[in-house]
């Protein structure tokens, strides 16, 4: 299976100069629903799952092309603000590629998995205090005034790798879904997502376009409610942010597909979470569940989706936050270890 950069090359910004880098992104399961297919009453529901990239979310398909390019552009080093998913990705290419890594955290509010992965990788962690928005301003004041790549999702190659999901998509299915549910955060993947469909349309690869379904948190819901929010805070960790760098873009989105955005709570949140999990088999952090909680709120309001072919893209593993994963769940039941208490329990059920 050839890699991202050169499976698509066609539609991404790569030149004779552009090195072809991989760690194995992309190319990510399309997994058709079975029970929530039937609750909701769609007429096939699918989870993208980004979960699945190696450093577990859907930031690898666009840092392969942000770092690749910056190799040609023969810089040595690259930064990024992030709440996590952002730092892993950008630590992880960068090691491959040996380049140095800087990144701006908000102290205290990165999801431990997240952290693990950027110190494993390598990656300088710079935590601030202030959160992500302060962090993003801090970054681009930096690349700005010296020779290091900024690689969050205001670098245009970010929105050109990640738009390949679309791709796959379609290429799976055979033309674009009549949904597509994702969670908003800084909103750089619904602006990718809905260029790839377009694009996609454009070269005559699908016949349609999604309506595109955006989930902003609702502690975190700047576009919602037009204005920037200085102290985001929601349990999903990744779209915790209050000024969205593609506000623009995730705007064009909707209304050029007669979508919408719209915000999920944090129990909203949560009980997509668990259903995911218990129902679908499908572990995502608790920022992929808005998608899903994007969904059934839909539904709960009296949109119909018999007939309609729906995409909920799941942005991450949940692998990437534990603590709310244990947090949520029911203990484990403490027992001695005695074959007959173990027996009577699991007979029991």
């Amino acid at each position: 299976m050839p890699c991202l950069l050169e499976k698509y090359r066609d539609f991404l910004p790569v030149t004779p100069q552009t090195p072809i880098i991989t760690i194995g992104e992309a190319d990510t399961p399309l997994v058709r629903s079975r029970r929530l297919e039937r609750e909701i009453g769609c007429g096939e529901l699918y989870f993208k799952l980004e979960g699945c990239n190696p450093t577990g979310s859907f930031k690898d398909r666009g840092m392969v092309v942000a770092v690749a390019k910056a190799v040609e552009a023969k810089n040595s080093a690259i930064i990024c603000a992030s709440t996590g998913n952002t730092s892993a990705s950008a630590a992880a290419f960068g090691a491959v590629c040996s380049l140095t890594v800087f990144v701006v955290v908000p102290k205290g509010n990165i999801a431990l998995g997240k952290l693990a992965q950027a110190l494993v990788y390598g990656a300088r962690i710079l935590a601030i205090d202030g959160n992500f928005d302060k962090a993003l301003e801090i970054v681009r004041a930096i690349t700005q005034k010296h020779p290091i790549t900024l690689v969050n999702s205001l670098n245009p190659h970010r929105i050109e790798g990640q738009k390949t999901a679309a791709f796959e998509i379609v290429d799976v299915l055979g033309d674009a879904p009549d949904y597509l549910f994702i969670p908003v955060g800084n909103a750089g993947n619904i602006t990718a997502y809905w260029k790839g469909f377009v694009h996609y349309k454009q070269a005559g690869k699908a016949l349609n376009t999604p309506k595109m379904m955006g989930f902003e948190a609702e502690g975190s819901a700047a576009i919602v409610r037009g204005k920037a929010i200085a102290d985001p805070e929601t349990i999903a960790s990744a779209i915790r942010i209050g000024n969205p760098a593609s506000w623009k873009g995730a705007v064009a989105a909707r209304d050029e597909s007669g979508g919408v955005i719209d915000s999920v709570s944090d129990d909203e949140i949560l009980d997509a979470y668990k259903i995911l999990g218990t129902q679908e088999g499908v572990f995502g952090e608790p920022a992929s569940a808005a998608s899903v909680a994007g969904l059934i709120k839909q539904r709960n309001n009296g949109t119909d989706f018999s007939n309609k072919r729906v995409v909920c893209v799941i942005t991450g593993t949940g692998l990437k936050d534990p603590d709310t994963a244990i947090k949520s769940a029911m203990p484990p039941t403490e027992l001695p270890a005695d074959l007959e208490t173990v027996e009577r329990l699991v007979l029991q059920g």
